[in-house]
């Protein structure tokens, strides 16, 4: 965790927290939260009212006038504010209730829970030298299943859409890392493609969290990398040396993030050199460990186009990695990264493992009103979400931050029953929106992650192409989600080189 700016979530610690009488005492609440609040009238249905806005550089500003909501306009303190802040804040419990009240949704994640469980035992008989017991995901219990319906034993995702290779691999000091690469099941033959590597958050969430995005990818033209980071999931807990991973020595998630882009990058004449008998981690397991020499999908990696992802402390990690210039990877001279998405959120020039956070690459943000352990607030929140964006467009580089509405921390990170606004299980929206399901949060983070990726990975001829900038800047399909605590903004420049810059997107540019 980082313990620094307290934004990285306790996955184990918070277990019992969010659903007892102390829950406050259990995350990072602040002075601007509180647990009883007085009952207000009944929830407003927010009628309009009309504002005129325009933009004379983005040419996504609409020719009608801006819907002002209710709840937008505001004024603090007043009963239409504190009516409006339950409003939001009832989305941002709705997930846990209607998750437990649904039969088939328990059904599913107890039978995916035992389905981890023995596949965890059957690993370790055969292939002892794992040390992942420290791991509160060690085994994948079904609270760490994540989305139940995205996993390869029942979904017919598997069977048309994406194939799945499970892998692993040591890291630079020896631990042995469990993860999976994702390719489209139907490729065209000699056809390479974008890559996306995905990175998970802290403490103890496992890439089970995240395979929302690696299905929403795969589907759209995309290879995809999840694993887990020392100490988490199926990972081990410890390096030879007796390094730990996780919180405990966040520097993990920075380190084994190279050291995956290593992995994604290895092929039959390039073996991973960690993997290499005479490396830390095979030579501590007597080079009896069955590891994965090699990346199984390398022939379909575009090898100039590689973007990478992570939630909360994963973040943090991406915000760091796609900046660095004195490149420590093995496989590569220079930074091969080209673009980035920090879930909850961009970082502002802070530093992992003692490496700043300089914007080298276009990269976006996304983050939500609430926190960890989310509580109707008192007053309007005074946390900067847009620091991060702020620092990249400063700096020239191209840049989008997306702030949702009623969402908690764990919109990215589908982990049942933990806080966040409703998600609908195995849900893939539309690359345009169009069919974005029954959730809240989420399908804003799918739409706008892959529209952001396929901006810049994409290349002529690829879906997604050509409607990528159309997509960033069809502000009406999510307006009525973005916060108004926290202001979506942009500032990058189009394929047609046009720049694209918007200080408060939901009121039109």
């Amino acid at each position: 965790m980082n313990w620094v700016n307290n934004r990285k979530p306790i996955y184990s610690s918070i277990w019992l927290c969010i659903f007892t009488t102390i829950l406050a005492g259990c995350g990072s609440g602040s002075d601007d939260q509180v647990r009883n609040i007085p009952q207000p009238e009944p929830l407003l249905e927010e009628p309009l009212e009309s504002e005129d806005s325009s933009g004379d550089n983005d040419p996504s500003g609409d020719e009608d006038s801006i819907a002002l909501s209710v709840c937008r306009s505001a004024v603090f303190p007043s009963q239409e504010w504190q009516t409006c802040e339950l409003q939001n804040y009832a989305k941002a419990t709705g997930a846990s209730a209607r998750h437990l009240l649904d039969l088939g949704f328990q059904t599913k994640l107890l039978e995916e829970g035992v389905n981890s469980v023995l596949a965890s035992a059957e690993r370790l008989l055969v292939d002892p030298f794992w040390n992942s017991f420290l791991n509160a995901c060690g085994s994948v219990m079904p609270h760490c299943v994540g989305d139940p319906y995205r996993h390869p034993i029942t979904s017919d995702w598997y069977k048309s859409i994406g194939t799945v290779y499970p892998v692993n691999f040591y890291d630079n000091e020896g631990a042995r890392l469990s993860g999976r690469v994702w390719a489209p099941k139907n490729h065209q033959e000699g056809k390479v493609y974008p890559a996306v590597i995905i990175v998970n958050g802290s403490v103890q969430a496992p890439e089970t969290l995240y395979w929302w995005a690696a299905q929403l990818l795969v589907e759209n033209g995309y290879l995809v990398m999840t694993f887990d980071p020392r100490g988490q999931g199926y990972s081990d807990s410890t390096a030879p040396g007796g390094q730990l991973g996780s919180n405990y020595n966040s520097v993990v998630f920075r380190r084994n993030l190279i050291d995956a882009i290593d992995f994604f990058y290895s092929t039959p004449n390039t073996l991973y050199p960690h993997n290499l008998p005479e490396a830390p981690g095979p030579t501590f397991d007597f080079n009896l460990a069955k590891t994965t020499k090699f990346n199984p999908i390398h022939d379909l990696l575009d090898l100039e186009r590689l973007g990478i992802a992570g939630h909360s402390m994963g973040a943090t990690a991406v915000s760091v990695v796609q900046g660095e210039t004195d490149w420590q990877g093995t496989m590569h001279d220079d930074n091969p990264v080209k673009v980035a998405v920090a879930w909850d959120n961009l970082m502002l020039a802070g530093s992992l493992d003692g490496i700043d956070v300089v914007p080298r690459v276009p990269s976006m943000g996304q983050s939500g009103d609430y926190f960890l352990v989310p509580l109707p607030y008192l007053e309007p929140p005074s946390e900067n979400k847009n620091a991060g964006v702020e620092l990249w467009r400063d700096s020239g580089i191209d840049t989008y931050q997306v702030n949702i509405s009623g969402a908690t921390h764990y919109e990215w990170s589908l982990i049942h029953p933990f806080p966040s606004s409703y998600w609908e299980g195995g849900k893939i929206i539309a690359p345009d929106g169009s069919d974005n399901g029954e959730g809240w949060a989420n399908p804003m983070a799918q739409y706008y992650t892959l529209a952001w990726f396929d901006r810049y990975l994409k290349i002529a001829g690829e879906k997604g192409y050509e409607d990528a900038d159309e997509r960033l800047l069809n502000d009406k399909i999510f307006r009525e989600r973005m916060s108004w605590y926290h202001p979506s903004k942009r500032a990058y420049k189009g394929r047609d080189g046009r720049m694209h810059s918007c200080e408060y997107i939901a009121l039109g540019c």
